[in-house]
């Protein structure tokens, strides 16, 4: 069959009707989310056509480590972080289409399948990690979103005064040449070329397409009309810039600044749905839902009130940011159901692969496949994935949980040993890198979030906000117990087990 993945970035599960039910924020499971609800039919379209993953976890973190794991199928966070795909990656577009720079006649006649990339997410094309296209059939790059160097017209422009001496600058001043009429917003721009790419290849069979749209990543500059149904002021809020500072927001912000950025996250989910809807039309129109497996998700979601805190990254992968969308719309299986699996990002590199028809690569030693073959289970609601589901980002806390408990394992004290596995060094999130030997650098002095290891009950406490690590020390042991073995089964380097003091 054909595959379609469409990757948005960092949204939130509790922003996807299917998960809420349409309800507001706060009668969710955060009563520190804002007190509406954020409509999102489409995303509810989808999950009427197909099976919502209720238990669905990020893995790497934050954005291109997310990539890393769709990429290949393994957990980049235990071994490095922010990075380019490296030669030993057995990386997901190869393995669908073969060696690149091929004629389609070629990959078509020696068992390969024509794959494409359409993105809007510079990310991929930037200084530390710009290099995943390179394994597709084709692809195309929507110019012009966040930091992304593309126009430099010395012309004046509107942009907010907290964004002109950062790399937001970049986005105000692309959009004033780009932007004319609300298709060409960036997450709009995808979903059109989408559209177009599948009227011209219908044709291809077991085509692969994946879409990899940075909305609702800042900038956060949605249409003032969809965000006036959250703020009423709409752009009005003096102090508020493209994107919130990742902090305890309490700290930094007015509570009216507070809710003005919540409101602009929530109506820039509001347009995304809206442009999916359209790219959905398509597919309706062209009879693709008979042999295409459709699979919608994110890279992380965000912090956006949970534990004080707005924005990303700062501490523990908790419910806020690691627990994410996943829904999968199978041709002829699971339509409408549920499933309460564990299932992460590195599962899309078998399913996919196994979609289309294409055999998962035999590993080499050290390179060991930790992503699970989604079919059966979209189409056996018994079928089993994983027993545990593991989550990080590089040198800090890891996060492992069974569905009913989990656990933020902070390291010890010195964050040691501690080693960058690959050749390539650290350029967009910097760590204190040491010389190059075996195959790794180790990491000197680099210090984790400040906080300590962390326990709940996700049961009673979904969004984790009481840490039970003093008070249940038999199933903080369990879980940690748990984690050592993981890490031993996933063939982890050494050194994580004795940095987060697992060895006993």
């Amino acid at each position: 069959m054909n595959v379609i993945v469409i990757l948005c970035d960092t949204l939130r599960r509790d922003h996807v009707g299917a998960y809420t039910g349409g309800r507001p924020l706060n009668d969710c499971w955060s009563a520190e989310a804002p007190p509406w609800a954020v409509p999102t039919p489409n995303m509810d379209r989808l999950a009427a056509r197909g099976t919502t993953f209720d238990n669905c976890w990020a893995g790497s973190s934050p954005c291109m480590p997310a990539r890393r794991d769709l990429y290949t199928g393994r957990y980049e966070f235990l071994e490095r972080g922010w990075g380019p795909l490296e030669e030993e990656d057995l990386d997901l577009p190869r393995q669908v289409s073969g060696p690149p720079n091929q004629s389609i006649q070629w990959t078509k006649a020696n068992g390969y399948r024509v794959s494409y990339l359409i993105s809007d997410h510079f990310h991929l094309w930037e200084q530390g990690s710009g290099n995943y296209h390179m394994g597709y059939t084709g692809f195309d790059f929507v110019r012009g979103c966040e930091a992304d160097a593309y126009r430099t017209d010395p012309v004046a422009f509107p942009c907010p005064p907290g964004d002109q001496l950062g790399k937001n600058e970049r986005h105000w001043r692309n959009v004033h040449f780009i932007r004319q009429s609300e298709g060409d917003y960036f997450c709009a721009q995808v979903f059109q070329r989408a559209a177009a790419w599948l009227e011209g290849n219908r044709g291809h069979e077991d085509f692969y397409l994946h879409l990899d749209i940075f909305d609702p990543h800042e900038p956060w500059d949605p249409p003032e009309d969809i965000l006036k149904q959250f703020d009423p002021r709409g752009y009005a809020v003096p102090g508020v810039n493209a994107a919130a500072p990742y902090v305890p927001w309490r700290e930094h912000l007015t509570e009216d600044q507070f809710n003005a950025y919540r409101a602009r996250y929530a109506a820039k989910v509001v347009f995304l749905d809206r442009w999916l809807g359209r790219f959905l039309d398509v597919l309706d129109r062209l009879d693709l839902w008979r042999d295409t497996l459709v699979i919608f998700t994110t890279d992380h979601g965000t912090f956006n009130g949970d534990h004080g805190r707005i924005g990303k990254l700062q501490t523990h992968e908790h419910d806020a940011k690691a627990h994410i969308p996943f829904i999968a719309a199978h041709p002829t299986h699971g339509h409408g159901q549920r499933r309460s699996q564990l299932v992460q990002l590195v599962d899309i590199y078998p399913t996919v692969l196994a979609a289309v028809g294409r055999p998962t690569p035999q590993p080499p030693p050290g390179r060991l496949l930790h992503g699970v073959n989604l079919l059966p289970v979209i189409e056996h609601p018994a079928a089993h994935t994983r027993d545990f589901a593991l989550c990080g980002q590089f040198g800090n806390s890891v996060s492992i949980t069974d569905g009913e408990w989990i656990l933020h394992q902070s390291p010890v004290a010195g964050n040691e040993p501690l080693f960058w596995h690959g050749y390539c060094l650290a350029k967009f999130l910097p760590y204190p890198l040491g010389p190059f030997a075996d195959g790794r650098r180790p990491v000197i002095g680099y210090q984790s979030w400040p906080v300590p290891t962390w326990l709940s009950d996700k049961r009673s406490d979904p969004n984790e906000l009481v840490n039970l690590a003093a008070r249940e020390p038999d199933t903080l042991r369990r879980m940690q117990a748990a984690l050592r073995a993981q890490l031993v089964r996933l063939e982890a380097p050494p050194e994580q087990i004795v940095r987060l003091g697992l060895e006993a």
